[in-house]
Order: C-alpha cells, then structure tokens, then sequence
C-alpha cells in the first residue's frame, strides 16, 4: 500500500480549510449585518415611541389630535381577532395532521392533499384577503367583522400549522404507540394520551410561528376593508373592528412627526403582545417537553 506522507495530507487539506473558514467568515457577517439591522430599526422604534407609551396612549380612542390619540380600539380588535384565530386553527391545524397521519390512507388523494396544503403555506397574504373578500365578506354578507376577519386569517396560518403538526406526530417514536397498544389501548386512546402530550412541543412551535404572523399581517385585512379609523370597540364577533396593524398603518401615512412617533408606541404595544404570547407558548412547550 502505498504511504502519503503529512506533508501531502496538510496539502491536500489546506484549500479545504481556506474554504471553511471563507463561509464560516461569510455567515457570520450575514448574522451579525441582520442583528445589526434589527438593531437599528429597534432603536428608532423605542426612542420615537417609549415617550407615548403611556396609560393614556393604552386608554383613550383614535383622534384627529395627536395629543389626544389612543391605541385602545384598536388593541381590544387585536385580541378579539386572536380570540377567534387561535380556536379555530388549533383545532382544525390539529385536527387535519391527526387525520393524515393516524387515519389517512396512503394514495394518489391524500399525496394531492399533502402538496396542496404545503403549496397553501407559500401563497401570498393578500390573495387570501380576496377569497375572504369574496366568501365571507361579500358571499356570507358578515361585512368587515371580527369573524370575517378571524376566518380570513385563519385561512392564512392554517396550513402552517398543519405542517408543523404534522411533522411534530412523525417524530413520536413508535415505540411509544406500540406499548400503548400493548396495554390494551384503543387507536384515540392512544392518540389522545400519548402521541398528543408527546407531539405538543412541536405542535406549539408551529402555533407560534403561525399565529405572530396572523397578528401582524396587514394585507388581507385591507383587501378586507377594514376602517382605518375607528372610535367605538366591538362587542360581539359580528360588529366592526380594527386591529394594531392597520391602526399603525394609518399612523404612518400622515405627514405629521407626532404621529409618526405614535406609529412607532403602537409598534411596541403590537411586540410586547407578540412576545407575551409567545412567552406563554414556550413555557407550555417547554413542560411538556421536559414531561416527554
């Protein structure tokens, strides 16, 4: 056998090496330039808005003043939209993975709906704004209601959901589906008790990731019609509402400094909703992780 000596072998490794450490030196550039933006764009946001957050910003309506301008219609709209959102795509999401993966046979149909349903999650917002435009705006006469709007944006995060549930239940080791048949269990019972508990983790991370989306997305809720002003709160599903977002939105199309920083306290109201409510996920993942 012929011997290479080290010589050889350092020479051999060496182009490798100067390539390792080029990508190596090029990611992270990439990651410290997106840190550096986001940065950045937080900085300006917390200097131009932390002056209007306030009780009063939290408590007062919209106004054409911007002294006088409030947040408070628009953040109760924020929170009846995930009231109806998250219900609805937790358990359908779930629901639909539970059925393709547990009780779906594998064919030609359920292949044709696993690529529509994985397609559905790259199509672009606004053209699920026209199909709730169409069919519950315009088709189920609900006009520019919270439930329209939650049934729209559900629509959009759904597939996502799916997916990740999906994904979260093929991870359980069928280990654990097999010693739960072995005790006697029925297929729910099993489903129920043990590849459910096993698979929130990931089914919740999923959760996350779809419902920060539904509750920052402005698209569909203008294609919806939503009013960019408004000065009353909703009292039911089926009144007129509005949401941070578009309240945002309008802040932001007016000429005048002051309400450019209110655009900017509304941002932070709408972060500090988003990481509470991931907060409160990832501790629940987390339990249930640390359990299975």
């Amino acid at each position: 056998m012929k011997m290479i000596n080290h010589t050889t072998v350092i020479k051999r490794m060496k182009p490798r090496l100067i390539i390792n450490t080029f990508f190596k030196a090029l990611f992270l550039m990439a990651t410290m330039f997106g840190l550096l933006v986001l940065g950045i764009l937080l900085y300006r946001i917390f200097t131009q808005g932390i002056g209007h957050l306030n009780l009063q910003f939290l408590q007062n309506l919209p106004s054409r003043k911007a002294e006088l301008a409030g947040i408070k219609p628009a953040l109760i709209g924020t929170i009846w939209l995930m009231g109806v959102v998250t219900p609805i795509t937790l358990l359908l999401g779930v629901g639909t993975a539970i059925y393709l993966e547990e009780y779906a046979k594998k064919n030609r149909f359920t292949s044709f709906i696993q690529i529509n349903i994985s397609n559905l999650a790259g199509v672009p917002s606004i053209v699920f704004g026209l199909l709730g435009l169409t069919v519950f705006v315009r088709a189920l006469a609900l006009g520019t209601s919270v439930l329209a709007a939650g049934l729209t944006m559900s629509l959009l995060v759904l597939p996502v959901i799916i997916v990740a549930s999906q994904e979260a239940i093929k991870s359980v080791p069928k280990q654990l589906r097999e010693a739960s048949y072995g005790m006697g269990a029925t297929k729910w019972q099993t489903i129920v008790r043990v590849v459910l508990p096993a698979a929130i983790p990931g089914i919740l991370t999923g959760g996350i990731l779809a419902l920060s989306r539904a509750i920052g997305e402005t698209a569909p809720l203008v294609v919806l019609g939503l009013p960019l002003f408004l000065a009353f709160l909703p009292k039911s599903v089926f009144d007129m509402f509005t949401v941070l977002p578009m309240q945002i939105y309008n802040w932001t199309g007016r000429p005048q400094a002051a309400f450019q920083e209110l655009a900017a306290a509304g941002i932070i109201v709408l972060l500090l909703m988003l990481i509470i409510m991931n907060s409160i996920a990832v501790l629940i993942r987390n339990k249930f992780h640390k359990r299975y």
